[in-house]
């Protein structure tokens, strides 16, 4: 059987402060073997890892990514938020991150959160950064915005693309072969068996998401999926080692 890739939803988010260095490295060493994470992109054109459009929950600071500096980004820490343990936690660059899974073979699925703000060139910028880092066979983009999925593909035929969604695609690996996407990035209750199956027919696969509970875990690898997203890696790993899968 193929090996389920294990992927820590913005690190491992159920046990750390989500999107932060300590959360990713955390995750991997709980068992994951991809890493899952949002990309935006600063005022002077960085990119940074952060789920938000703006930094209220994790930084307490009413203020958006996209009219921030990087310097200016990287003044508030977003670890307290989550536990004081954490206090000085920052937001990590996108750089940071392909650093430091460069050595280690883990997938990275990259969000790019380009639907609320439009992000100039983003598609082009994260590929570059990922080519950069001869990581292109490493990553999957992904976006709820498919528009900037097949513009990833125009730039990086090579690079591996994602569609997520929420519900109610309707004979979704037509769609994805449209688009010419290789995975569906779809919530959880959108994935049955029959979709599954048909998908994996046409040579497309799942990686559901947000999956924490051990049992929808269990269920959804009894179904065939490829990947599952999840806070708690370290649960998903126990079944993973359990199952021999």
């Amino acid at each position: 059987m193929t090996q389920i890739i294990n992927f820590a939803h913005r690190g491992a988010a159920g046990l750390y402060p989500e999107n932060t260095i300590i959360s990713f490295t955390r995750a991997l060493e709980l068992g994951a073997t991809g890493i899952e994470t949002d990309v935006q992109m600063t005022k002077d054109g960085h990119l940074i890892l952060i789920h938000d459009e703006n930094l209220h929950r994790t930084a307490g600071v009413a203020a958006w990514v996209k009219d921030l500096t990087l310097e200016e980004i990287k003044s508030h820490e977003v670890g307290s938020w989550f536990h004081e343990d954490y206090r000085g936690e920052q937001i990590p660059t996108l750089e940071e991150l392909l650093t430091l899974v460069k050595p280690g073979e883990a997938i990275i699925n990259l969000e790019l959160k380009n639907g609320v703000v439009m992000y100039p060139e983003i598609e082009r910028k994260v590929i570059e950064m990922v080519q950069r880092y001869e990581l292109s066979e490493r990553v999957i983009i992904s976006s709820f915005n498919h528009y900037s999925l097949v513009e990833c593909k125009k730039i990086a035929p090579e690079i591996r693309t994602g569609i997520l969604y929420m519900e109610g695609l309707y004979e979704p690996w037509d769609y994805a072969k449209r688009i010419g996407a290789d995975a569906l990035h779809a919530y959880k209750y959108a994935v049955i068996p029959e979709l599954v199956a048909a998908a994996k027919e046409q040579g497309v696969v799942y990686h559901p998401f947000t999956v924490n509970e051990q049992s929808e875990m269990k269920a959804l690898i009894q179904l065939g999926v490829a990947g599952i997203i999840t806070d708690y890696p370290d649960r998903l790993a126990e079944i993973l080692l359990a199952q021999g899968v």
